[in-house]
């Protein structure tokens, strides 16, 4: 049998940490992760089971110190961040320098315009060498990118709200039929998870409950890595996210008009010919469309459309599991292409 990969997780205590670990533990092709303590975390829990009790009484997970001689000695040739941005973007080179491959789930490394960085307010403690590893990252969406995730040393993993527009938004302005000049709105609503685990006063329950609430508006982190990885400009985009009262999943309802006149089967067609080879997006055939429930606890993006009686208005409707696509899952699928194995393998 072929020597199983070998990998770490940094950030294991957050949501998609341990979706990420739970998908590494049960994948065949490598041994089990090493889990690694942040820096800021030290002094917390010594096993994953303290912080999330639903793993207790599997023989134990341990949460180690982060060091680059002991991930050396146990063989960790690919690394997995589900750290803060900051966190990631001073970790890299670190890791990059030890001759690891990474897979970041944070913003720190998706966009490379400068315009689109700024919102994140980066300190870089050597800014030539994150300029170098800027360059480097791969935008790890990998219905977009496969062939240069396989190569990649560095994967930046796409925001989930920016998988959820990218997906539904690529077929269409590829084939050139989407109306520029007026302009396209996403409309995007997402579970709370999706705002990470530290508590806010946004978050907390008696806020989030039975509540529907915009936040971030024009200014959310996301709109980077869709105008650059779809070729738009800042103007012919609004994007507006929503907090869902629900712990996970989103639902992105995108308004497109169209350069001329078509009929659904000719937008149906131009949807699954872009996808016809792409495991984890699924086309439902119009009118069905696409529920947060029908993707959750999957790797599925879902994506389904309407057309307007006068052949020239779509809106679009895009869902799936932030977690999972949106994140941990997406990066396990990138793992997959970087080592050559098949790209649903560990995620069925």
């Amino acid at each position: 049998m072929a020597t199983k990969l070998k990998t770490a997780v940094l950030g294991a205590t957050g949501y998609s940490g341990l979706e990420l670990t739970r998908i590494l533990l049960r994948h065949s092709r490598l041994e089990k992760p090493l889990l690694l303590r942040r820096p800021a975390d030290n002094g917390g829990a010594s096993d994953l089971a303290d912080v999330f009790p639903a793993l207790s009484g599997n023989g134990g997970y341990p949460l180690h110190t982060l060091s680059w001689p002991a991930m050396k000695e146990q063989g960790v040739q690919l690394l997995f961040l589900a750290t803060p941005h900051q966190t990631s973007r001073s970790v890299v080179p670190q890791a990059m320098a030890e001759g690891l491959r990474v897979i970041d789930l944070s913003g720190a490394w998706r966009l490379k315009k400068e315009q689109h960085r700024a919102i994140y307010n980066f300190h870089d403690a050597d800014s030539a060498t994150a300029a170098e590893f800027t360059e480097k990252a791969v935008y790890g969406l990998p219905e977009l990118n496969a062939d240069r995730v396989a190569n990649a040393a560095l994967v930046a993993n796409p925001g989930c709200y920016a998988t959820s527009v990218i997906l539904a938004l690529a077929p269409l302005l590829k084939a050139g039929i989407v109306d520029r000049r007026r302009g396209i709105v996403s409309d995007s609503k997402s579970g709370v998870s999706g705002a990470g685990k530290e508590p806010t006063a946004k978050t907390h329950f008696v806020s989030v409950a039975d509540n529907l609430s915009a936040y971030s508006l024009f200014t959310h982190r996301h709109v980077g890595e869709m105008v650059e990885q779809l070729g738009l400009t800042a103007q012919e985009l609004i994007f507006t996210p929503h907090l869902l009262p629900i712990p996970r999943g989103i639902l992105s309802t995108i308004y497109v008009h169209l350069n001329r006149k078509m009929a659904p089967a000719g937008v149906e067609s131009c949807l699954r010919t872009f996808y016809s080879s792409k495991r984890w997006v699924r086309i439902f055939q119009t009118p069905t469309l696409p529920q947060v429930n029908f993707s959750l606890h999957t790797n599925y993006c879902d994506l389904g459309f309407c057309l307007a009686d006068d052949g020239q208005r779509v809106v679009l409707i895009s869902c799936l599991d932030n977690l999972l696509k949106g994140a941990a899952g997406q990066a396990v699928q990138n793992m997959n292409l970087m080592y050559g194995w098949p790209e649903d393998e560990g995620l069925q």
